[in-house]
């Protein structure tokens, strides 16, 4: 296989339960895992009404600084 990579597509909580911080961590977590794995991209959807995920560069930043391999990126820019 030459390239596997991933978008995420949000993280919605219907339950109220999960806050910014929360969403941060775990989109942290799942690119770690992934470049553990092999994979070779990481895409964040950027979600401008929603405060968790409206600027998307300290997590790329984040994630890069976390990882060795992946390419991490925007996948989707949503205008609404």
């Amino acid at each position: 296989m030459k390239s596997f990579g991933f978008l995420s597509f949000g993280h919605y909580d219907n339950g109220g339960d999960l806050d910014a911080g929360q969403m941060l961590r775990d989109a942290v977590e799942i690119s770690v895992g992934a470049d553990e794995l092999g994979v070779n991209g990481a895409y964040f959807r950027v979600h401008h009404f929603a405060t968790q995920a409206a600027s998307p560069i300290p997590l790329l930043s984040m994630i890069a600084g976390k990882t060795s391999r992946i390419e991490v990126g925007t996948g989707v820019i949503d205008m609404r």
